[in-house]
């Protein structure tokens, strides 16, 4: 491929609608490799609940940021943007197209456009926020970021209590909203940047997020979660796919519960990974059963190849 800057090729889309096979068959037609942009997908110990690519799929094309950082690790957007462009830099000094793909729309949008520079935020309010959602729970905390926060609101996994006090902590430690502290002006990026998305019909996604739960509840998931338990409170775990099966293992719920419940949470996740990258002008939209070949020469065709 030939153009002024290198290109960076990013496939966003819901949670379980085929990023990755398409990730790899265009890594595969540009003869380059692929970076995660998922949150989830970062950490070694979380395997089953967060979908990570099989070994057949990661043999297929080189991957970056998969299962790279461990539970015990801290790990922010504002270091995966500062891995990712240093990877970038350096992997775009030998071939000119990469390709990225994650529905982790705040990880993409921080390498595609940069995020701003958070205010360091006293440990002492994180540690309230915390006593809080122990004491009062996830409810309280979300009503506090509706009032403080709609824009930030209608985004992030409300679900999710480590997005939930992060973005509460700078609020109360600037009086500023989160959102105000995004993307405040697009940052110089020495590459160009081709957005492809796939999409299907509400009903397609939910189906195919049912299936996808219960193929990891078959593969062992039930297990996985079993032997993180005594580390729930970390950060990474507070995410869907475990946090139910926490509350199971808590005799709180039934099993099946739990696993209607993983459903349930990931079909709210698919619709505000849409609610994020439907405002996001640039993507390129595309049926998710449209086939490769026809993506790879639009992808052509839009670069004067």
């Amino acid at each position: 491929m030939s153009s002024k800057k290198p290109l960076l090729i990013c496939v966003v889309g819901a949670t379980a609608i085929g990023k990755t096979s398409l990730a790899i068959k265009l890594a595969k037609a540009f003869s380059t490799e692929i970076i995660s942009a998922d949150s989830r997908q970062f950490f070694k110990e979380m395997s089953l609940g967060t979908a990570v690519p099989s070994e057949k799929e990661l043999s297929a094309a080189p991957h970056h940021f998969i299962q790279n950082k461990s539970i015990f690790d801290e790990y922010s957007v504002g270091d995966f943007e500062r891995d990712a462009i240093a990877f970038l830099n350096t992997y775009f000094k030998k071939n000119n197209v990469l390709v990225m793909v994650g529905g982790s729309g705040l990880y993409v949008d921080a390498v595609v456009k940069g995020l701003d520079t958070f205010p360091e935020v006293p440990s002492e309010i994180r540690e309230q926020l915390n006593i809080e959602l122990n004491e009062k729970g996830i409810e309280t905390l979300q009503d506090e970021l509706k009032k403080a926060d709609p824009t930030y609101f209608e985004k992030v996994d409300i679900q999710n209590p480590h997005r939930l006090i992060r973005a509460l902590e700078i609020y109360r430690a600037t009086g500023k909203p989160y959102s105000s502290f995004l993307n405040k002006e697009t940052i110089h990026r020495d590459f160009e940047t081709l957005f492809i998305g796939l999409s299907a019909e509400r009903e397609t996604i939910y189906s195919r997020i049912n299936q996808r739960v219960d193929q990891m509840i078959e593969a062992g998931l039930i297990d996985e979660a079993k032997s993180l338990l005594p580390y729930k409170e970390k950060n990474a775990l507070q995410t869907v796919g475990y946090r139910e099966l926490f509350e199971y293992f808590d005799e709180k719920i039934s099993k099946e519960d739990a696993i209607s419940e993983i459903k349930k949470n990931t079909r709210r996740f698919a619709k505000r990974q849409n609610t994020w990258f439907k405002k996001n002008e640039h993507i390129h939209w595309f049926n998710y059963q449209t086939d490769a070949s026809s993506i790879i020469d639009f992808i052509n065709e839009k670069n004067a190849l």
